[in-house]
């Protein structure tokens, strides 16, 4: 493709990983029209049914002349970057394979396990990565919000934190929920997840002044909605976002994968990749 001036204009090509998943058909979809980014493999596990079908056709668009895929390296063609929205199963050996093909990547899989965690840390030293519970640029907005009530209400402030998703999500609470806590945890000095409790039943007793309370509920095909409770005796302040479509994830994403070009190798958040 050429520019006004007739210069070649550079894209960034990518592949996606889940490109059957709900998310990854959105990545899919929204990247053909983007500019600066294009799609250049789609990858499934071996046993997706969607294997060996165009990428875009299963994602609702126009057929893009690109199967879906088992096999990364095979299949990787041109790509830059990998953008990855697969199951946390497999997440280890998906990340692995990443970093030693020296491809930057974006991974979005929520619920990942400890071998998961060790591999993105292994990784930091091969390849650049992002890595975010929630690649929303609202609620990327929303955790700086977040940290900055907690720094300032502190004693006397309850935080309750409520996330809504579909019924089909796998993983409770969200991963942004998770890092809703981490972020009041270390605004308030304290120890990661000692103080959280994960909904009540029966007589629970008076609520512990540092205790965070968060809740999940699962229901319909609700995208994600996030509310952070502080709550004093007299009034009440609440932080809410409301997803309406994933499309606002994929966006975030394909921002963070545009970011990747060219990084030294490392781990990036969305902070880095919206500056803030």
């Amino acid at each position: 493709m050429k520019t006004r001036a007739g210069k070649e204009s550079k894209e960034t090509a990518i592949a996606v990983v889940g490109a059957a998943g709900r998310m990854g058909q959105r990545v899919i979809a929204c990247a053909t029209e983007q500019r600066g980014i294009r799609v250049a493999a789609a990858i499934e596990a071996a046993s997706c049914p969607a294997i060996g079908r165009d990428a875009g056709l299963v994602a609702g668009i126009a057929e893009l002349g690109i199967p879906i895929a088992a096999d990364l390296a095979a299949a990787r063609g041109q790509a830059q970057v990998v953008l990855d929205f697969a199951l946390a199963e497999g997440a280890a050996a998906r990340i692995g394979q990443y970093a030693a093909m020296g491809l930057p990547f974006v991974i979005g899989t929520t619920g990942m396990d400890g071998k998961a965690r060790t591999a993105l840390e292994r990784a930091a030293d091969k390849v650049a990565f992002v890595h975010a519970p929630n690649f929303s640029v609202g609620v990327n907005v929303l955790f700086q919000l977040c940290a900055r009530a907690a720094a300032v209400l502190r004693d006397g402030y309850d935080v309750e934190i409520l996330e809504i998703h579909h019924k089909w999500k796998n993983d409770a609470p969200s991963g942004t929920a998770i890092r809703l806590a981490e972020m009041i945890e270390k605004m308030r000095g304290l120890d990661p997840d000692t103080q959280r409790v994960y909904g009540r039943k029966g007589m629970v007793g008076a609520r512990p002044a540092a205790q965070i309370g968060i809740h999940a509920l699962r229901g319909g095909d609700v995208v994600g909605d996030h509310t952070v409770i502080f709550a004093a005796e007299g009034e009440r302040i609440e932080l809410v976002h409301k997803a309406g479509n994933r499309d606002t994830f994929v966006r975030g994403a394909l921002l963070a994968a545009l970011f990747l070009v060219g990084k030294s190798p490392g781990a990036y958040t969305m902070n880095d990749v919206l500056d803030l």
